[in-house]
């Protein structure tokens, strides 16, 4: 369960870099029901003036950034924020186990500060050091965050870098039909029912959409499986998996938006 408490290491925030806004707040808004509120007041940040993105609401709450993707030769995706109690310390740690900076810590303004970093072996994430944001305003419900997974090559080798750097702790599972493990995370010091994402291993033949290295993605909550993924492949997206239904969890997809960004959508088992 993904909370909206401060507590380090929990997922906090997460954005979209996309190479046509417009086209992608389309996209969502139809897929997820999500409402686009272009940034203003871009004075208020330094640089922002030049930047195109703003956020994605759902019921009136923010559950979502949206931004031009301008770094040479990315590929479009989401990035998933971490909540973190000293951003620079956490760098030091990303470095110190072996991952690399790829945007140094920095303010924005009186909101936080933050870092986009990469694992050893090229994952990327970023961290968030909450100022007077916190970051999304709703998780766990339809339209929503509700999960975040990786799909790596070294699932152990991940689990020891992000155990050294967040504190989180694993618990294991066998998938069935010798699909191989999968490994829940849990924040440091938290319970289980505080499960927040996984952990994937996988070829890298199977990490193609990265050109091989390991990538994070969001689960997005929603009402209906089915109908979410008629709304993808309905406007110019297309699915890796699913429809189907995973006991225990619920029904899903993996789904990839027409600029190549993918994502999950699922629709969780009643309690």
């Amino acid at each position: 369960m993904i909370t909206t408490d401060p507590v380090h290491g929990v997922p906090c925030f997460l954005d979209l870099g996309a190479p046509d806004v417009q086209a992608a707040a389309a996209f969502y808004g139809r897929v997820l029901g999500w409402e686009y509120e272009a940034m203003q007041g871009g004075e208020e940040m330094e640089g922002s003036e030049d930047m195109e993105g703003g956020m994605f609401r759902k019921d009136g709450k923010v559950v979502a950034g949206l931004g031009k993707l301008t770094e040479e030769g990315a590929r479009s995706a989401w990035m998933i924020y971490y909540n973190v109690t000293d951003a620079d310390a956490t760098t030091q740690a990303v470095e110190k186990a072996g991952g690399t900076v790829r945007t140094a810590p920095r303010d924005l303004g009186e909101w936080g500060r933050m870092a986009q970093l990469s694992d050893p072996l090229g994952g990327q994430f970023a961290i968030w050091q909450p100022g007077t944001d916190g970051g999304v305003e709703l998780v766990d419900a339809p339209g929503a965050l509700s999960w975040t997974e990786l799909y790596t090559s070294d699932a152990e080798g991940a689990k020891k870098f992000y155990g050294d750097v967040f504190g989180w702790w694993y618990s294991d599972m066998e998938l069935p039909g010798g699909g191989g493990t999968y490994s829940l995370i849990t924040p440091a010091d938290l319970p289980e029912e505080r499960m927040q994402g996984g952990i994937m291993g996988l070829s890298k033949e199977d990490l193609a959409l990265a050109g091989g290295k390991p990538y994070w993605h969001p689960v997005f909550d929603v009402e209906d499986c089915d109908a979410a993924v008629a709304q993808v492949t309905g406007n110019g997206g297309s699915v890796q998996m699913g429809p189907e239904d995973a006991e225990g969890v619920g029904r899903l997809a993996v789904c990839v938006d027409p600029a190549g960004a993918d994502f999950v959508v699922l629709t969780p088992v009643k309690s």
